[in-house]
C-alpha cells in the first residue's frame, strides 16, 4: 500500500469543478456562528460536486481568513449566496420545487439511515446554529427532518462532522457507495 499523490488523485481543476453537472443538492446554514463549520461546508460542498451553498443570518462569508482555514480554497469553488432570513429563503425555494429538509432532532424526525432522497428531487438540506440548532420559524418552513442516530451520552454532534455524514449518507449511491 502507498499513498496516492496529488496528481495521482485525479482532482478536477477549478474550471473542470465550475463545469461539471452538480448534484442538486443545496446546503442552508441557519445561523452557524463557527468559522471553522462554515468552512468545512464549503469543504464538503466541493468534496460532493454539490449545487450551491446559502449562508443566513449571522453566518459569516467569504472571504475571510477563518473559513479559508478550514475550507482551503473551496469557498472559491463553490457557489454561495448569502439570504439574511432563512425562512424566506426557504419559502423561496420551495416555490422552485426544493424538499426542504432538516437535520435537526424533532418529535417528527426520521432516522437518517431510513431516508432515500428520490434522485428526481431538488433538495434543500437546512442545518442550524451549533447551540440553538435550527430556528423554529425556518424550521416550520421544512418539508421533514432527519436525525443522526446516537447511541452515547452526548445528544449531538459538530455541525461539520454531521453535515459530512448526513451529505454521504444521502448521496453515497451517486458515489457507488
Amino acid at each position: 500500500m502507498k499513498k496516492l499523490s496529488t496528481q495521482e488523485l485525479g482532482r478536477l481543476s477549478t474550471k473542470e469543478f465550475k463545469n461539471a453537472l452538480k448534484i442538486p443538492l443545496i446546503l442552508v446554514l441557519d445561523n452557524l456562528r463557527s468559522m471553522h463549520n462554515i468552512g468545512a461546508a464549503f469543504r464538503i460542498a466541493d468534496a460532493f460536486l454539490l449545487e450551491k451553498i446559502y449562508l443566513c443570518g449571522i453566518t459569516a462569508q467569504p472571504p475571510h481568513r477563518e473559513i479559508h482555514k478550514t475550507a482551503l480554497g473551496a469557498e472559491e469553488t463553490v457557489i454561495w449566496e448569502y439570504v439574511p432570513d432563512t425562512y424566506t429563503l426557504l419559502q423561496s425555494l420551495k416555490t422552485k420545487g426544493y424538499l426542504i429538509v432538516a437535520l435537526e432532532q424533532t418529535d417528527e424526525s426520521i432516522p437518517l439511515q431510513s431516508y432515500q432522497i428520490n434522485s428526481n428531487n431538488k433538495c434543500a438540506l437546512v442545518f442550524g446554529n451549533e447551540v440553538f440548532g435550527i430556528q423554529e420559524e425556518a424550521l416550520a418552513a421544512c418539508d421533514l427532518a432527519l436525525e443522526i442516530p446516537q447511541h452515547g451520552t452526548k445528544h449531538s454532534l459538530n455541525v461539520s462532522v454531521s453535515m459530512g455524514i448526513a451529505i454521504w449518507e444521502l448521496t453515497k449511491d451517486k458515489f457507488g457507495g
